[in-house]
């Protein structure tokens, strides 16, 4: 049973290693055969009902899953120790899904021709990237992913919340991995109408999604939290109120 809950756990990161690389490629029109703004056109109408229904599935895949009532009557089906890998695992799909069936709306809002400016732009989309890669680091990568959990039923240990740190990135924003999604979602050479129908919903999403992430964190972390969200601003890193 304990193999069998690793392997799945395993399998579960193996996917979201998959799709979120893919999704680099996506978003940024790199590499990947179907990205953002590839494939035929459609009706407008169409293709704005379509790519807006599958972000909605994403986020409130996200929103629903994430919350913790909702946790405590998942794990009444599903072992405590998968509960993470199988929202990653389900993230993962749907994230995959939109990368499939994304429908273009190729009508171009700006196409920088500098290419000093273009240069400046990829690379502040792999920053963003990177920021939001080392996010999950400074959290705890392996925690967030559902390894740690998978891990820790191996070896027959209880699993343990991960603490509130603040440290790296977490010292200047409340949320630098959202803050690394938005950059990379934004720093376009070339952004389409798609593109940028993509960039306000997933904005318009990670705003509502914070409200309710930092609800459950001052429940989980208290005073501490309230303390720290008083103190650091929430994306834009216009500098800490010192005490």
């Amino acid at each position: 049973m304990k193999i069998i809950v690793v392997a799945y756990g395993v399998l579960c990161y193996v996917v979201f290693l998959a799709s979120f690389l893919y999704a680099i490629g996506f978003v940024g029109n790199l590499v990947v055969p179907k990205s953002i703004d590839s494939g035929p056109a459609t009706a407008l109408p169409v293709a704005l009902a379509v790519d807006l229904f599958l972000l909605t599935l994403f986020a409130l895949q996200h929103s629903v899953m994430a919350r913790p009532a909702f946790k405590d009557a998942w794990t009444r089906i599903v072992p405590r120790s998968v509960e993470r890998s199988t929202f990653v695992l389900i993230a993962s799909l749907l994230l995959a899904l939109i990368c499939w069936k994304w429908l273009p709306i190729p009508a171009v809002v700006w196409d920088v021709s500098s290419p000093a400016l273009r240069a400046a732009l990829l690379a502040l989309f792999a920053v963003g990237w990177l920021i939001l890669l080392l996010s999950t680091f400074i959290i705890n990568h392996f925690d967030l992913f559902g390894l740690r959990q998978v891990y820790l039923q191996m070896h027959g240990r209880v699993y343990t919340p991960v603490k509130f740190v603040e440290r790296a990135f977490y010292k200047y924003v409340r949320h630098p991995l959202y803050l690394g999604f938005l950059i990379s979602f934004c720093a376009a050479p070339r952004m389409s109408v798609g593109h940028l129908v993509f960039s306000i919903a997933t904005t318009g999403y990670i705003l509502v999604g914070i409200y309710f992430e930092e609800r459950d964190l001052m429940t989980f972390h208290g005073a501490e939290y309230g303390l720290y969200r008083a103190r650091v601003p929430m994306l834009l890193p216009t500098g800490a109120k010192r005490d």
